[in-house]
């Protein structure tokens, strides 16, 4: 698995769209201990969605 500065992980921010698209964030799990979610920017359905944690493959 990639490593980010420090004591982060990267995980990865999949579309609630259903689109596929994803963007890659780093995470330090000792201070997050939750999941991520965000409202970002799909460019596939031109709007912004919920974005969700999941692992990296």
């Amino acid at each position: 698995m990639a490593k980010a500065k420090g004591g982060s992980i990267l995980v990865r921010l999949i579309s609630a769209a259903g689109t596929g698209f994803f963007y890659v964030k780093p995470k330090n799990p000792r201070k997050l201990t939750t999941k991520l979610e965000m409202r970002k920017y799909d460019p596939v359905v031109n709007k912004h969605v919920l974005f969700t944690e999941a692992k990296m493959k």
